[in-house]
């Protein structure tokens, strides 16, 4: 699996009309930069309660849809990148309120569970698996690494 390059012109790229210089990379990497889909999708990414996790998590799933009804599968990962990113930040805030893991000297903070933000985790969780592992959204994946790195 090709890194995702950081080096790109991401104020001027249009990804959707240059799909090919999409890297898929490993995980969220990218999720802020490529355009036009962090300017569709990020505006619908909350977390900050079950509800409107349910809501931002159901909307950024039906946009990964819409993505693949198009055959559009940058659109399909980023929103699976949102849909994970939605999971990952809930996650850190629900073990730590601050949303800070580690102290000042790097140390470990402990753990101070908040349930409110493991149920928004857990919502975009579930979303995050179904994008993750649909059958075309893989069989895209794949065929795009295959043609493009």
């Amino acid at each position: 699996m090709n890194s995702f390059d950081y080096s790109q012109d991401f104020e001027h790229m249009n990804f959707r009309e240059h799909p090919e210089r999409y890297r898929v990379g490993k995980g969220e990497q990218g999720v802020l930069l490529v355009e036009p889909y962090k300017s569709e999708i990020l505006p619908h990414w909350r977390f900050k309660t079950p509800a409107v996790a349910r809501e931002s998590a159901d909307k950024i799933y039906q946009l990964f849809l819409d993505y693949k009804k198009q055959q559009d599968f940058v659109g399909m990962d980023m929103a699976r990148k949102y849909l994970q990113m939605g999971f990952t930040r809930a996650r850190r805030y629900a073990n730590h309120k601050s949303g800070r893991k580690y102290d000042a000297e790097g140390q470990v903070l402990p753990r101070d569970e908040d349930p409110v933000k493991a149920e928004a985790a857990n919502i975009f969780y579930e979303k995050y698996q179904q994008a993750k592992n649909d059958p075309d959204y893989v069989r895209m994946k794949k065929a795009h690494q295959q043609q493009y790195g």
